[in-house]
């Protein structure tokens, strides 16, 4: 089990709401160790969000509530009528997210026996509130997440995996099993990083520079990420159309392979210069030239398809093999556009490359 900055933010949270809550001498403090927990986020900028959204639920919740206690009592079936009001309420205003804590705002200001319950509910929402705002602190001043290097990190994990499974299945030595298992893994993880992109690009930028290089690194890092998974696509196909690439002919397959062998070197060669590992000159498949061969390798392609279906027709299927043929040529434009973008950053934001990522290499 691994032990995130996460975890250890919801627990100083927790411990801080607690002893400000105690420190203040307000009533039941364990209702601020509550709220903190519902209060932490996993980014700086939703943790704002958050605190304005749960401000709101924490208002409305304890306006409900102070309205049905003196109007209708406190009871059981009160306290349900009230959290069923509170539901529709937040999800008509898309405080949804806010839920859970609204009802509890409310069921602890419900169960109230006191006399002065003015007072009481007054003490609840202010034990609340301080919860909220406990964690909000803690997020912006305890371990402030990197999600540059995760997301990177997570990005040339998935193109190592892919290209690793491509290499072995053109060379039919996979398992089909194995293959179809692991695609849809790696489609999960893919999911995954988009979800570290968003984390990313929420996070703020607070001078002119540092905003122009951001917006050129989203740009960059949403390129990677459908380079990734055009990779993935080749080989899904690569995986569903295994039988008809074993009967190629033997010089047509080793076409097929000495190409996708070359790209996926060249997906390598990019991660690798992006993070200084490699001159930003050095670009093997872009350029006038990359696009000479592409177009020299497809016309081959297709007077070899041609040739092949008239030696061995019935027996060669130039359908399946066109869906292989065009995810291997999407695959090697999102590579050439790669290229140019890491080109074009590195020649102007050279010095704004994290350090720390050549190590994730």
């Amino acid at each position: 089990m691994k032990l995130g900055a996460r975890i250890f933010k919801t627990g100083v949270a927790i411990s801080m709401a607690l002893y400000l809550a105690n420190l203040l001498g307000l009533p039941s403090p364990v209702f601020a160790g509550v709220a903190a927990i519902f209060a932490i986020q996993p980014s700086i900028y939703r943790s704002y969000l958050t605190l304005l959204d749960q401000i709101y639920g924490n208002l409305i919740g304890a306006a409900i509530a102070i309205v049905f206690v003196l109007t209708l009592g406190s009871n059981y079936l009160t306290i349900g009528i009230a959290a069923i009001l509170a539901i529709v309420v937040m999800l008509k205003l898309k405080l949804e997210n806010t839920v859970p804590l609204t009802l509890v705002t409310i069921i602890i200001i419900m169960d109230s026996h006191s006399t002065n319950f003015l007072t009481f509910a007054s003490l609840r929402i202010s034990t609340v509130m301080l919860g909220i705002i406990s964690a909000f602190i803690v997020n912006m001043i305890f371990l402030p997440p990197k999600y540059e290097t995760r997301l990177f990190t997570s990005i040339h994990s998935v193109s190592e995996e892919v290209i690793r499974w491509i290499r072995v299945s053109i060379r039919h030595a996979s398992d089909h099993a194995s293959v179809k298992e692991d695609i849809d893994k790696l489609t999960e993880k893919l999911i995954k990083v988009d979800q570290w992109y968003s984390f990313y690009k929420e996070e703020r930028s607070y001078t002119k520079k540092q905003q122009y290089a951001k917006a050129r690194k989203l740009v960059l890092y949403r390129q990677m990420i459908a380079t990734s998974k055009k990779s993935l696509e080749v080989l899904k196909r690569l995986n569903r159309f295994e039988n008809e690439l074993m009967e190629l002919p033997e010089h047509f397959h080793m076409m097929v392979q000495e190409r996708l062998e070359s790209l996926a070197s060249y997906h390598e060669q990019l991660y690798m210069k992006y993070v200084g590992k490699l001159r930003p000159e050095h670009s093997e498949g872009s350029g006038t030239d990359a696009v000479m061969r592409r177009n020299e390798v497809m016309t081959i392609f297709v007077k070899e398809i041609n040739l092949a279906h008239e030696e061995n027709e019935g027996e060669f299927s130039v359908y399946h093999l066109m869906h292989v043929l065009s995810a291997i040529l999407d695959y090697e434009e999102q590579l050439e556009h790669l290229d140019l973008l890491i080109i074009a950053y590195l020649n102007y934001h050279s010095e704004e490359v994290d350090t720390g990522l050549e190590n994730a290499i």
